[in-house]
């Protein structure tokens, strides 16, 4: 599966990402687009922008241009692209630093939740590089509701 890098203006498509599993990494807002364009070419990532500049003026080896706004339509266009299979589960990585998740008991992390999610059924996962707590609650069935949307129908 190919490696991504989203660059500053595409935060939300980023984590659309992370939540189907693939590997996308972001830079600071503050990076210059020589850095951005060398940091996808050095980790061998797959520059997704909206930056036509940049696509013009550097021209990345490996890079998409994102047309759309909506992020939604975004990651649909990404997965077509990319032919990104439906994953088997959702959310295996931190949407927030990419690191990929790991379960852990409830006890260990019990006090870092709220209440109503310490009855929830599934596992619980964190992130061991920000500690970020994750549990299928509401918000988790929302989203999984909306990736199905992404992932066209066998």
């Amino acid at each position: 599966m190919s490696r991504f890098l989203a660059d500053a203006m595409l935060g939300r498509l980023a984590r659309w990402l992370r939540a189907i599993g693939c590997d996308t990494a972001q830079l600071p807002v503050h990076a210059r687009d020589v850095e951005v364009v060398d940091c996808a070419r050095h980790e061998d990532r797959v520059l997704l922008t909206r930056d036509r500049h940049l696509l013009r003026e550097l021209r990345p080896p490996r890079a998409v241009e994102i047309i759309h706004d909506e992020p939604l339509e975004q990651l649909r266009a990404v997965v077509a692209a990319f032919a990104i299979a439906r994953p088997a589960a959702f959310f295996t990585r931190c949407m927030i630093d990419n690191t990929v998740l790991h379960e852990v008991p409830l006890a260990d992390v019990a006090d870092r939740i709220p209440p109503l999610a310490r009855e929830t059924r599934g596992p619980i996962t964190q992130c061991a590089t920000c500690g970020r707590v994750y549990w299928r609650g509401s918000h988790a069935r929302r989203m999984e509701h909306i990736l199905e949307t992404v992932f066209p129908p066998d």
